[in-house]
């Protein structure tokens, strides 16, 4: 029954997504071009509305029983209607920040869900105590934006976070957290059949609706069964997240370098600096779509190691990521430390003296 359900999620975000369009155009719901954007005409938004009512009908076949799922669906209602506002209207970042507070605060206060504290590797405890609420919020809020910013070409949103669904679904599956693994695949299920008319060349947008509702639905879940564990397990979340968090993260840094506002929009992120070194729009997608995958394998591994294996595993992976980072010009074009330290070394050459 589950297999169909994830069929019948599948289906259904393939039908719905042409009736979506058209009511997009009808209530206004469009994307115009503009200097920042990569699109050359008037596109249908508001495709979020198709995963959304995807989930829904998988939720009402399956009806997963959970102690967080009352707070995560009313959460998501507050966030799709957040998400349709803005796609409509554009409301500004303050009203669309009010609503990110209000679904977490469903989820986090109502619902109850919080890291309480975290076990350290090498013993002794870090309780946060009144800060578990903010700083649970916080994340939420943070992945939520973080797959808002990865929003910038066709298909991008929606595979990057199909491959983090699918991440969070194996892990769940091998701790035997049924809940995690089945709401995770029912979303998974419904992006994926919104993807067909989403990846290059879109037919349609997800828009604020899709990915507001996409990052909400993954900070949840990244956190469910993670919450009051390890630091090491902590990070498990962070290393399937790896794309979309290190893109934010470096947008944050590069605006301070370049001393612009945080809220400043360029054209500087990950996918804006892969099209300006030559690769096609389809080429940039599906390279993310390999980082993304890799972060995903990188977990797995994470999660079978030993506490100085992961250490040795996180340290491979910031050193990557910061040679990409320079390699591509994330931060700035003249950003090299890493690649000057590199070039700098001298290989020993070991004469024979006999």
């Amino acid at each position: 029954m589950f297999y169909l359900t994830l069929v019948i999620c599948f289906f259904s975000a393939i039908i719905l997504t042409p009736i979506v369009k058209k009511l997009a155009f009808k209530i206004g719901a469009t994307d115009k071009p503009n200097h920042r954007k990569v699109h050359v005409r008037i596109m249908p938004r508001l495709g979020g509305l198709a995963i959304f009512f995807s989930f829904i009908i998988g939720m009402l076949i399956i009806n997963p029983v959970g102690e967080y799922h009352l707070p995560i669906v009313i959460g998501s209602i507050i966030i799709i209607i957040t998400g349709m506002m803005d796609d409509v209207k554009e409301i500004s970042p303050k009203v669309k920040l009010a609503g990110q507070i209000a679904a977490a605060a469903i989820i986090v206060i109502y619902g109850g869900l919080k890291v309480e504290f975290i076990n350290l590797p090498f013993g002794g405890q870090i309780d946060f105590g009144y800060f578990s609420i903010p700083l649970t919020m916080i994340w939420i809020i943070g992945i939520t934006n973080a797959i808002n910013l990865i929003d910038g070409l066709d298909g991008l949103a929606g595979g990057v976070s199909s491959i983090a669904l699918f991440s969070i679904a194996g892990m769940s599956m091998m701790m035997g957290n049924v809940y995690v693994t089945v709401m995770a695949l029912i979303v998974a299920a419904s992006t994926v059949g919104f993807l067909f008319y989403n990846f290059h060349p879109a037919k349609i947008f997800m828009g604020d609706t899709g990915a507001l509702f996409l990052g909400y639905i993954i900070g949840v879940l990244s956190l469910l069964g993670y919450k009051n564990v390890t630091f090491i397990s902590l990070i498990i979340p962070i290393i399937i997240l790896g794309v979309p968090i290190s893109d934010t993260f470096f947008a944050i840094i590069r605006r301070l370098v370049n001393k612009q506002p945080l809220s400043a929009p360029d054209k500087s992120h990950l996918h804006h600096c892969l099209l300006k070194i030559g690769f096609s729009h389809r080429q940039t997608v599906l390279l993310i779509y390999a980082m993304a995958s890799v972060f995903g394998l990188t977990a797995f591994i994470f999660s079978q190691s030993t506490v100085w294996g992961s250490m040795i595993v996180i340290l491979a992976l910031l050193i990557t990521i910061e040679i990409i980072v320079e390699k591509i010009g994330l931060i700035r074009e003249d950003y090299q430390p890493l690649l000057k330290f590199m070039k700098g070394l001298k290989p020993i050459n070991i004469k024979n003296r006999y």
